[in-house]
């Protein structure tokens, strides 16, 4: 097997590509064979060095927490998945930059037929992601409205459709290039956010979905009506400005989650959820990776195992 490997906490100049003995599952893990692999903010934080007080790792690591592939061998405890079947999931912290990965059985899905490999690589970390902020953090209802920024990622482009689905209104802070694509995948409005403050042009909303933190959440409170929610998948928020402001602040890390994951399989599967990726080559995730750590992206990136 082939794996990208981070050989020292670092810079993106840290990563390899390396030949590597084949993979051999446990009683309870898949072993696929990667079509695709997502490319996520986590990763260059971890490569960073960042989170190692978090998140201890030993270099070198394969970075890479999704993918999407086939299953070439299982577990003997595993009855859920066998071989040949197409899968995609959330697999853990590393191990994802490669063309053969491991996960626990119970952090997989069967991949939508709806999606190829490559849009379902990219699927499973943003999706979660939106899915545990809205619907368990900030449990949204039908009717109220909602503020994200950094709408156009892929946490972010994930929520504008869960929350359109779930019939919440709306509200995008994000570049204007990416205006249409927001309003195309259910926002009611889009905030240029390089033009406009957002809070002198944002109606009062019930929540708000912070993917951008620091100054961007600051000024976000004092648009949420008493009794909402704001939660940040980046910033902790401070309680004490919540307490002040009546509302609630929620900060939380996605969990991988199968049967959540075959929830959201079913969206796709039926059209309701769709998703817009770039594919890069697997020996090119530097390049990658780099573009991610400098945000500003649309959708997510992907890398293409087979070259």
């Amino acid at each position: 097997m082939k794996a990208i490997r981070a050989m020292h906490y670092g810079k993106t100049d840290e990563l390899f590509l390396q030949e590597l003995p084949a993979l051999v599952p446990g009683q309870n893990e898949v072993l696929i064979e990667v079509a695709g692999s997502g490319v996520n903010p986590i990763d260059g934080k971890l490569l960073s060095g960042a989170m190692k007080a978090f998140v201890p790792l030993e270099p070198p690591y394969t970075p890479g927490v999704e993918v999407a592939g086939r299953v070439i061998a299982t577990g003997e405890a595993v009855q859920q998945f066998k071989a040949g079947d197409e899968v995609f999931g959330f697999i853990g912290i590393t191990g994802g930059y490669a063309t053969q990965a491991l996960a626990m059985a119970d952090r997989l899905a069967h991949r939508p037929v709806r999606l190829s490999a490559l849009q379902a690589s990219g699927v499973p970390a943003a999706a979660l992601t939106a899915w545990q902020a809205l619907h368990e953090h900030a449990k949204i209802k039908p009717g109220q409205t909602l503020l994200i920024h950094g709408a156009a990622g892929g946490v972010g482009s994930m929520a504008v459709q869960m929350a359109r689905i779930a019939g919440v209104r709306v509200i995008a802070t994000a570049s204007a290039q990416n205006e249409n694509y927001l309003k195309a995948l259910g926002a009611e409005q889009v905030i240029d956010y390089t033009h406009a403050s957002f809070e002198k042009v944002s109606e009062k909303v019930d929540v708000v979905l912070d993917l951008v933190g620091g100054e961007t959440q600051t000024r976000s409170w004092s648009l949420i009506k008493a009794g909402g929610v704001l939660v940040s998948t980046v910033t902790p928020p401070d309680q004490a400005i919540a307490e002040a402001a009546g509302v609630v602040g929620k900060h939380f890390a996605t969990r991988s989650d199968g049967s959540q994951l075959a929830q959201i399989a079913a969206l796709f599967a039926n059209g309701a959820l769709t998703i817009d990726v770039e594919v890069v080559p697997l020996s090119q995730a530097r390049v990658a990776l780099s573009r991610v750590m400098d945000g500003h992206t649309r959708g997510k990136r992907v890398l293409d195992a087979s070259l």
